[in-house]
C-alpha cells in the first residue's frame, strides 16, 4: 500500500499522524490557541498534525445545537490559521455545492460517517483534487466502505483514507479492531477515531491505543482548551494538556507497532 500524502504528512509512513483540533469552529482566540499549542505538541513528541475542525455540522441530534459559523465564515478563519501558522488543514463537507469552496482550502476533505454511502457527494470530492478522508458510518462493515471508496476513485479520487469510529451496538460504539487490517486490504490507510468511537472521555486512550497497535496508520482525536466549554461533542474530546501527555506514549507504540507488523498491520 503506498501512502498518502497530505501536505507535509503522510499517512501510511513510519511517522504516526494526529488529526485533532475543535469539532467545530468556534472563535478565533480558541482556534488560534488550540492549532498553535497542537503544532507544538505533535512537534515535540515527533508526530505529524493534521488540524481538523468543522466549518458546519449538519448532523446534529437535536435541532437547536450548535451547529458552526458556516461556509463562507469558516473557511475564512480556518484558511487564516493555515496562512498563519502553516497548518496542514482537515475539514468535513456535507453538501455537493460546498466541495469547491472546500477543495480551495482544505489539505483533507472529510465525508461525515453519516454519509458514507451518499454517492453524489462521494463523487464531488472524488473529482475535488484533494485527499479524501472517509469516516465509516456506525452502520457500515468492510463492503459498504469498499463501495465507497469506488465510487471516489472512480470520480478520479486516488489518495484515499479511511476511518473507523465504532459501530452501533444498541446505545454503545464498538470497534471492529480487528477489522482495520480488512479496510486497509482495500488499498487505504486506516485511522482510528479515538474520540468518536469512545462512550465515555476516559476510554478515548485505551482506544486509541489498541487501534496503533491493531496497525491504524494514524489516529483521531478531537481536542479543544476547555473540552467543558466546547460548542459540540465537548464528551467525546481530550483537553490539549491531556493530549500533550498522552501523544509520546502513542507515537512510542506506533514505533512498536511498525516494528512488529510493518505494512501487513
Amino acid at each position: 500500500m503506498e501512502p498518502v500524502h497530505v501536505g507535509s504528512a503522510s499517512f501510511g509512513s513510519n511517522t504516526l499522524v494526529l488529526i485533532s483540533g475543535p469539532c467545530v469552529v468556534e472563535d478565533p482566540e480558541t482556534m488560534r490557541r488550540a492549532a498553535g499549542e497542537l503544532s507544538e505538541i505533535c512537534a515535540a513528541a515527533g508526530a505529524s498534525l493534521v488540524f481538523k475542525s468543522s466549518y458546519e455540522k449538519d448532523n446534529r441530534t437535536e435541532a437547536g445545537a450548535h451547529r458552526g459559523p458556516g461556509l463562507e465564515a469558516g473557511l475564512e478563519l480556518l484558511a487564516g490559521l493555515k496562512r498563519e501558522l502553516g497548518l496542514v488543514l482537515c475539514t468535513d463537507v456535507h453538501r455537493v455545492e460546498d466541495v469547491p469552496a472546500v477543495a480551495a482550502v482544505a489539505d483533507l476533505v472529510q465525508v461525515p460517517a453519516l454519509l458514507c454511502r451518499q454517492t453524489s457527494l462521494l463523487e464531488a470530492v472524488g473529482a475535488c483534487g484533494r485527499p479524501v478522508n472517509l469516516k465509516k458510518g456506525q452502520f457500515a462493515g468492510v463492503r459498504v466502505m469498499a463501495g465507497a471508496v469506488d465510487k471516489v476513485r472512480g470520480a478520479g479520487g486516488r489518495s484515499v483514507l479511511i476511518t473507523e469510529r465504532g459501530s452501533s451496538f444498541g446505545e454503545r460504539l464498538v470497534c471492529d479492531l480487528p477489522g482495520l487490517a480488512a479496510l486497509r486490504a482495500l488499498g487505504c490507510p486506516v485511522v482510528i477515531d479515538a474520540g468518536h468511537a469512545a462512550n465515555a472521555p476516559a476510554e478515548i486512550p485505551l482506544l486509541a491505543r489498541a487501534g496503533i497497535a491493531a496497525g491504524a496508520d494514524a489516529v483521531f482525536i478531537e481536542s479543544h482548551p476547555d473540552p467543558g466549554r466546547a460548542r459540540c461533542d465537548g464528551g467525546r474530546m481530550l483537553s490539549l494538556n491531556q493530549l500533550g501527555r498522552l501523544l509520546p506514549s502513542l507515537v512510542r507504540l506506533f514505533g512498536v507497532a511498525r516494528e512488529q507488523w510493518g505494512d501487513a498491520g
